[in-house]
C-alpha cells in the first residue's frame, strides 16, 4: 500500500481538506511510475484505461481492505494522463467514465481574489453549480463558500446521495470548495453535505443554486439558466437610452400565486399566465409589471419576503425558462418588469443561509446586529466582503439572466439603521457611536452603482419608510444610489384623509397638501400597495366611507388623485376592480364581482381610461421631479373641501385637475385657468360609465378672461360629488 495509514484514514473518514491530492492518478515523485486510487465500494474490480493516448497503460487497482478504496501503480508511465476508471460490479455491470479526481480546479487565482474582495461582479458563474464541457468530458463543476466547514461533499442522484463519494477540495485559504463531476447533467438534483466546525454532518442546499425542488423538497437542480432564445433585443436596446424619471410608471403590483388560478389550489405556471397577464395588463394601460419576490422561499405565506434560493425563480411556477418567457412576452406587450428584491434578511431554515458551515457565516454572530427583531429572521453582515459580493452579483444576476426592467428593493429602512425595531441595549453603535449601519450604506451605493452601469435603463426602487436623506440621489452627492423610493409619506397621509367621513375633511386638507413640502427632495413612487390591503387594514374600498355610490366614489377620486399627483404609480392587484375583501394569497382574485354589478366594472373601466389620458399627455409624467411640472391653483377651500392644481410638462398641454371631496356638488365654481380657449373634460370620476351620478361640465368649457387663483382666467365649473375631474388645455 503506498497510502499511509493515516492518509487511508483520512479517506475513510472523508476528512481529508483536499481529496485529490490522494484520489485520482499521481506520479511518485523522483521515483518512475504512477499511483491511481478511487473509492468504489463494493465493486468488483477497478482498472485506470486511457481514453486519448492508447499508448498509455491501462492497469488494474486493487481493494484497501474493506474501506471501498482501490489503489494501483503502473511502471510504464511517469507522466499524468487522461484516462476513465473502469468499475466492475459483482452482477457484471460494467460503468466507464471520467475520474472527478483527475481534473484540475475550474476555478483560477484571479477568481478566488476577486471573491476574497467583494468584487467578482459575476460570481454566479464561479460558484454554484455550473455546466461545462472540460477536455471533452460533459459534466458539473459544483464550488461552495464555506471557510470554516470540515469537509464538504456533492451529494445528489448521481451518487446515491453517499457524501463519501464526492469530497470537494479546498481551495488555499480562500474558504471555497471545489469539484468537477462528468457526466452530471442537466435536471440532477444536489445538496452539499457540510461536516461543519463542530462536527455535525448536515445537508445544506446551494446558495447558488439556479433552480429547486418544489417547496417543501429542498434540493437544488442542476440548470444552466443561459439556454433561454429572447426575442426581446429591440426592447434592451431602446431601454438603454431611456430616463425612467421622465417616462411614464404606472405599476400594477402582482403576487403571482394569487392573481388567478387554475383550481382553488392551482395557480398557472410562468407560461400559462404570460399572455394572460399581457393581454390584462395591456388592455389596462398600466406600462410596468411589479412582482412580489419571486426568488425561492420556502414558506409561500412569506410572500416571497423569506427568500432560501436567491439565484433562482421559485419552482412553484415552473423552471427558469418559463420564467424568462414571462418576461420575454410581457415585453413583447411592452411592458416593463419589475421584481421585489429581498437583500435585507432571510430565514432562520437550517438546511439554507443559516449558520450555513457552523458558523454565522451570511449572518453577524452577534444577535444585536444578526437577528432580526420583527420578523425572526437573520440580518446580512453586509461588512464581509464575500456576503457583499453575494448579494451585489444576486442583483446583477437577475438583471442579466432574466432581462429585468427594475428592482424594488425591500425593507431598506431596516438596513440603514443599527437600532432599528430595537430598544436601548438591544443594538451596537458604529464605529463614530451613531445608529447609521455603515456597511449597508456602502452596500447599497456599491450596488446602486453596478447595476446602473452595468444594465443602463434598470431601476432600482427603494421601500424606505424613513426621511432618510438623499435615498434616490447618487452616490457622488452622498446618496445611496436608488432610481426612486416610494412615498410612505403621500401613502398614509392619503389614505388617512380619504379614511374620513367627508363631513370632517375640512378639518385635514393639509394631509393632501402636505406631500409637495417635500416632493422635490426624491424621486418618489406613489404606492397603494400590496401592504395596505392586509393585516385588518381592509381593502381600499373597506376605506371608504358611505353606501356603495359613496364608498365607489371616494375610491375613483382617491385613484384619480393618485395618477394626477406628481410621482411614478404603483397599484396592487384587485384595487383596480374594488375588492372588498383583504388580499388573500391563498385565493385568486375576486375577478366575480365584475359581474356582480355596476360599480366594480365602472372602477375598472376608470382605472382603464386613467391610464390612457396619463399615457397620452407628458403633462403627467414627464416633469415629476421638477418644480415646473406641479403648480397650486387653490387648495386653502378647506370649508368646501375642494383643492385644484396644474400639471405640466414635456412639451404637452396643461392639465387642470379639480378635486371634490365631499358629497356636496359644487356649482357654479369658478377656478383659475392659464391660458385662453377650449378646456376640454378628460376625466370625470362622476361619469355615467364609471356608475356614477353624471354630473360634470358636458366634455368641457371655454376659459373667460376673468382672472382668479393669480391666473389670468378662469371658468365657472360644475364640481360633481366626490369626484376628480380633469381638463386640458386645447389650441
Amino acid at each position: 500500500m503506498i497510502l499511509s495509514p493515516a492518509e487511508l484514514e483520512s479517506l475513510v473518514k472523508v476528512e481529508h481538506l483536499c481529496p485529490h491530492q490522494l484520489l485520482g492518478l499521481h506520479s511518485f515523485g523522483d521515483t518512475k511510475g504512477l499511483v491511481a486510487r478511487a473509492f468504489a465500494p463494493g465493486a468488483k474490480s477497478v482498472e485506470v484505461v486511457p481514453v486519448h493516448d492508447k499508448t498509455k497503460p491501462s492497469f488494474a487497482l486493487q481493494p484497501l481492505d474493506y474501506t471501498g478504496y482501490f489503489e494501483g501503480t503502473t511502471k510504464k508511465a511517469s507522466e499524468i494522463y487522461a484516462y476513465d476508471l473502469k468499475v466492475t460490479w459483482p452482477d457484471g455491470t460494467i460503468q466507464q467514465g471520467r475520474d472527478p479526481y483527475s481534473f484540475l480546479p475550474t476555478l483560477g487565482e484571479l477568481d478566488l481574489h476577486l471573491f476574497g474582495e467583494g468584487n467578482d461582479h459575476h460570481l454566479h458563474d464561479k460558484l454554484g453549480a455550473h455546466l461545462k464541457t472540460i477536455d471533452g468530458v460533459a459534466g458539473t463543476s459544483f464550488a461552495v463558500w464555506a471557510p470554516n466547514a470540515r469537509r464538504i461533499s456533492v451529494i445528489g442522484t448521481f451518487n446515491e446521495w453517499d457524501g463519501r463519494k464526492h469530497p470537494m477540495r479546498l481551495l488555499g485559504s480562500s474558504g471555497v470548495w471545489e469539484i468537477f463531476l462528468p457526466g452530471v447533467a442537466e435536471g440532477a438534483l444536489y445538496k452539499f453535505e457540510v461536516w461543519d466546525k463542530d462536527g455535525n454532518i448536515r445537508q445544506k442546499t446551494d446558495p447558488f443554486g439556479a433552480f429547486f425542488e418544489l417547496p417543501p423538497k429542498q434540493a437544488a437542480i442542476v440548470w444552466n439558466t443561459r439556454k433561454f432564445k429572447w426575442t426581446d433585443g429591440d426592447w434592451m436596446k431602446k431601454r438603454a437610452s431611456f430616463n425612467a424619471l421622465e417616462r411614464p410608471m404606472s405599476t400594477y403590483e402582482v403576487h403571482l400565486g394569487s392573481w388567478l388560478k387554475k383550481t382553488p389550489g392551482e395557480s398557472p405556471g410562468y407560461r400559462e399566465i404570460a399572455p394572460l397577464l399581457a393581454e390584462y395588463v395591456t388592455r389596462m394601460g398600466f406600462t410596468h409589471v411589479e412582482f412580489l419576490p419571486l426568488a425561492e422561499h420556502a414558506y409561500y405565506p412569506s410572500w416571497g419576503y423569506q427568500v432560501t434560493g436567491f439565484f433562482a425563480p421559485t419552482s412553484r411556477y415552473g423552471t427558469p425558462d418559463d420564467f424568462q418567457f414571462l418576461v420575454d412576452e410581457l415585453h413583447a406587450a411592452g411592458i416593463a418588469v419589475i421584481v421585489d428584491w429581498v437583500p435585507a434578511h432571510f430565514p432562520r431554515d437550517d438546511w439554507a443561509l443559516a449558520n450555513f458551515d457552523g458558523t454565522a457565516l451570511f449572518e453577524h454572530e452577534d444577535p444585536r446586529q444578526g437577528s432580526h427583531q420583527d420578523w425572526g429572521t437573520l440580518i446580512f453582515n453586509f461588512g464581509r466582503h464575500e456576503v457583499r459580493n453575494f448579494l451585489a452579483a444576486n442583483a446583477l444576476y437577475w438583471c442579466e439572466r432574466f432581462h429585468l426592467d427594475g428592482l424594488r428593493v425591500d425593507a431598506v429602512a431596516s438596513m440603514l439603521y443599527l437600532d432599528y425595531s430595537r430598544k436601548e441595549g438591544e443594538w451596537i453603535p458604529n464605529k463614530f457611536g451613531g445608529r447609521e449601519n455603515l456597511d449597508a450604506i456602502s452596500f447599497l451605493r456599491h450596488t446602486n452603482h453596478l447595476v446602473h452601469t452595468q444594465h443602463p435603463g434598470v431601476v432600482t426602487i427603494a421601500e424606505e419608510s424613513t426621511a432618510w436623506p438623499m435615498v434616490s440621489r447618487p452616490p457622488y452627492l452622498g446618496g445611496l444610489g436608488f432610481s426612486l423610493k416610494w412615498n410612505m409619506g403621500w401613502m398614509h397621509d392619503t389614505l388617512g384623509y380619504f379614511k374620513r367621513e367627508p363631513v370632517y375633511r375640512k378639518h385635514h386638507q393639509n394631509d393632501l397638501t402636505f406631500a409637495m413640502l417635500y416632493h422635490f427632495q426624491e424621486n418618489f413612487v406613489l404606492p397603494l400597495s400590496h401592504d395596505e390591503v392586509v393585516h385588518g387594514k381592509a381593502s381600499l374600498l373597506g376605506r371608504m366611507r358611505g353606501d356603495d355610490w359613496q364608498r365607489f366614489a371616494n375610491l375613483r377620486t382617491l385613484l384619480g388623485y393618485q395618477w394626477m399627483f406628481p410621482g411614478k404609480k404603483l397599484l396592487f392587484m384587485g384595487c383596480e376592480i374594488g375588492q372588498m375583501a383583504e388580499w388573500n394569497h391563498n385565493s385568486q382574485l375576486d375577478w366575480w364581482l365584475l359581474e356582480a354589478g355596476p360599480y366594480h366594472k365602472g372602477l375598472q373601466q376608470f382605472v382603464e381610461d386613467l391610464n390612457r389620458v396619463y399615457l397620452a399627455e407628458p403633462a403627467l409624467w414627464a416633469a415629476d421631479f421638477k418644480h415646473e411640472g406641479f403648480q397650486r391653483l387653490d387648495c386653502t377651500d378647506h370649508e368646501q373641501s375642494v383643492m385644484s392644481f396644474i400639471r405640466r410638462g414635456g412639451g404637452g398641454a396643461d392639465i387642470v385637475v379639480i378635486l371634490n371631496l365631499t358629497p356636496v356638488p359644487r356649482s357654479p365654481y369658478r377656478i383659475g385657468l392659464p391660458k385662453a380657449g377650449f378646456w376640454k373634460e378628460v376625466i370625470n370620476s362622476d361619469s355615467a360609465v364609471y356608475a356614477g351620478s353624471n354630473q360634470g361640465n358636458a366634455g368641457g368649457l371655454t376659459a373667460q378672461a376673468t382672472p382668479c387663483h393669480g391666473q389670468p382666467f378662469s371658468a365657472e365649473f360644475i364640481l360633481p360629488p366626490l369626484s376628480i375631474s380633469v381638463f386640458k388645455a386645447e389650441g
